[in-house]
């Protein structure tokens, strides 16, 4: 580390931020309810639940708030008054209005994630409308045709950091596959106390500003112990010459973010009630900006019924990584009158959000150590070093985006070759991996051989037929890409405002392969559409609205073009997703 940035963090001791993630100190994040962090620590009977919001027509007030989540008052981003904004109730058939007020001094909107709408009701600035005015509301109207769990955000600037974000459930008109005596939402989200665009201007002028896991003489003195001085000098000289890092887990860590769940920091301790022998059904929900999050219930196993609002064949499962933006269902069965923790460690260990799930207020679990930090592998890389290409030059030709492709039948994949466009040569980008693999079967980076069952993409299997069976007409290669070190980030080394649309044709099947050229994982969102999931089955393909591409892979999934108008294509990273962005337009 330079003494620049020793210097400018001096200012914040890791003790303290420690403390904070752990729940030592708290604050309260109900707002309006006028709860100190003193009373949230001494309360004994459950912290109170969000405000929950039912029936056709709804009024939201977008506004500032004050808040005090670690025991330092700032502004947030609310809805009606709360972070997070209160549980949206639908129905499936219904057709619902909601009335948006922009109460800030700059453009707002609201984005209904995952629900399939038409593009004018869609809420994306620049692509379905202008956006909500200071002082103005905007009148959203749309047939709800679809249930399940999903959850809404602002997609304007970095509003959505800042508190602008709550769940939506949708409940469906005919009777649920599965059986369960009660519910809670679970949604977890990421916090700080500084300004979402001074995160941001860190991480463009040090893109590790965030990052202190890095190796240390120390961890280099263990690795030549454990693994000789010959293979520790091959792997360190590997990682040198790449220029990378083994420990670049998270662009933003828990040195500035405090890890929520309902709104509430560890201390506060979210509570759920339930009576032994129910059948507890948990909506979880990932509304963070930046984190992935590992969820375990030491003691209860789950069953996983529902992925991004779909139903699937049930799962059972110890653990499951949530990316940001996914939503996944699971039922639990407490068989003892005791108290269990809902644990949701960051991806990098360097923090966690919990609640307690209880039959008792006056019950508590505690909760477990956070698991050692991941070191990224060649594995996680997605490639051998003949595999591997960082710099330098290549015989490449011009990418073939829209190349015929009917080789590959619905549900298996892809078998195009992987080609590197001339776009992606140069400083822009910094990666680029020749040889990537489907891993849907791969847990990531810190979840392998943990004596754990967790689940995969490869478990997911649709409930019901495939709607659309059709084997795709064409498929479009893109490639995810970045220069690290710059925090530069694009799509076929293109950023977002030097890009061309991808155009879809109104009816189409067409197939997505994604290639992940970076070191990150990126959950890929597309808007207006589903995005049938290839696992290999294509009689039950699952459908999901955001996907995870695990780095240096690649992964595919079917889209049935049957939402005319434009709409967005992204990253859900929240500081990825200006440049990693694009516009469709169906016609």
């Amino acid at each position: 580390m330079d003494l620049e940035k020793l210097l400018s963090k001096a200012d914040q001791l890791y003790l303290d931020r420690r403390r904070f993630v752990k729940g030592i100190a708290a604050g309260s994040a109900m707002l309006g309810l006028g709860l100190s962090p003193q009373r949230l620590l001494a309360l004994t009977e459950p912290s109170p639940g969000q405000p929950s919001l039912r029936g056709t027509t709804f009024k939201l007030t977008i506004a500032p708030q004050k808040v005090n989540i670690t025991g330092k008052e700032r502004f947030a981003t609310a809805v009606n008054g709360t972070v997070p904004g209160p549980t949206l109730r639908w129905r499936e058939g219904d057709r619902v209005r909601l009335d948006v007020t922009n109460m800030l001094a700059e453009s707002s909107s609201i984005h209904w994630h995952g629900i399939i709408l038409p593009t004018a009701m869609d809420g994306v600035p620049d692509i379905s409308f202008d956006g909500i005015a200071p002082g103005g509301t905007y009148h959203y109207k749309f047939d709800v045709r679809q249930s399940g769990t999903y959850w809404y955000h602002s997609h304007s600037g970095f509003q959505e950091q800042s508190g602008l974000y709550g769940p939506i459930i949708i409940d469906p008109r005919e009777p649920e596959p599965f059986t369960y005596d009660r519910e809670y939402v679970v949604m977890l989200s990421d916090w700080s106390d500084e300004q979402p665009k001074t995160i941001y201007h860190k991480l463009k002028k040090m893109s590790d500003y965030y990052n202190f896991s890095e190796r240390t003489l120390g961890d280099l003195f263990r690795e030549i112990d454990r693994k000789g001085l010959a293979k520790t000098w091959s792997a360190r000289s590997m990682w040198n010459r790449m220029r990378m890092s083994d420990r670049d887990i998270s662009d933003v860590t828990g040195y500035t973010y405090t890890f929520l769940m309902n709104g509430q920091p560890p201390a506060a301790d979210w509570t759920g009630l339930f009576k032994r022998g129910e059948r507890i059904r948990l909506r979880i929900i990932n509304g963070s900006a930046m984190t992935f999050f590992d969820l375990r219930i030491p003691g209860l196993k789950m069953q996983v019924v529902a992925a991004d609002g779909q139903n699937i064949e049930p799962v059972t499962v110890d653990e499951f990584r949530i990316g940001v933006a996914e939503t996944y269902d699971v039922i639990v069965e407490p068989r003892n009158d005791q108290a269990y923790c809902i644990f949701a460690q960051a991806i990098d260990r360097t923090g966690y959000a919990c609640g307690t799930l209880t039959p008792d207020p006056a019950l508590r679990a505690e909760a477990p150590n956070l698991d050692p930090y991941p070191i990224l592998t060649m594995t996680d890389m997605g490639m051998s070093i003949a595999g591997t290409e960082t710099m330098g030059s290549m015989d490449h030709g011009a990418m073939k985006i829209d190349t015929k492709n009917k080789r590959g039948p619905a549900g298996t994949g892809s078998d195009a070759p992987v080609v590197h466009a001339k776009t992606e040569f140069g400083p822009q980008v910094d990666m680029r991996t020749m040889d990537p693999q489907y891993r849907l079967d791969d847990t990531g980076v810190g979840l392998r051989n943990n004596g754990r069952r967790v689940l995969t993409y490869a478990d997911l299997r649709n409930l019901y037929p495939t709607p659309d069976p059709r084997d795709p007409e064409r498929e479009i290669q893109l490639h995810l890409t970045g220069n690290m070190a710059r925090y530069m980030w694009s799509i076929n080394g293109i950023r977002y405002a030097d890009a061309d649309p991808l155009l879809f044709n109104y009816g189409e099947r067409l197939r997505i392969t994604f290639v992940n050229d970076t070191m990150m994982n990126h959950p890929m969102h597309l808007h207006g559409m589903w995005s049938d999931l290839e696992t290999g089955d294509g009689s039950h393909i699952p459908r999901k609205h955001t996907v995870t591409v695990q780095p240096g892979s690649k992964i595919s999934y079917l889209v049935t073009a049957d939402a005319m108008g434009s709409w967005a294509f992204h990253c859900h990273l929240l500081y990825h997703m200006l440049a990693m962005f694009r516009k469709v337009t169906v016609s």
